[in-house]
């Protein structure tokens, strides 16, 4: 399948709004709502020892892989 380069104009513009849109929205609210926690869900690997910090968010990884799955399957339809 071959995209125009119009289509793909189009879809960074939307894409651009739709960030823009969102950082908007964090910067008049001062936070991320029910978004903060993605990055501290149960699972999420954070280690300690000493001055460094180890951190892989592994329950998030799992959950945005999945969100994005059914957003692909959806659209897919």
């Amino acid at each position: 399948m071959f995209f125009r380069m119009q289509d793909v104009g189009k879809t960074m513009v939307l894409i651009g709004l739709l960030l823009a849109a969102a950082g908007g929205w964090i910067w008049k609210s001062g936070s991320l709502g029910w978004l903060g926690k993605l990055g501290r869900l149960p699972g999420d690997i954070l280690i300690h020892r000493g001055e460094s910090t180890f951190y892989f968010p592994v329950a998030t990884c799992v959950l945005i892989s999945v969100l994005l799955t059914l957003l692909s399957w959806l659209l897919r339809r």
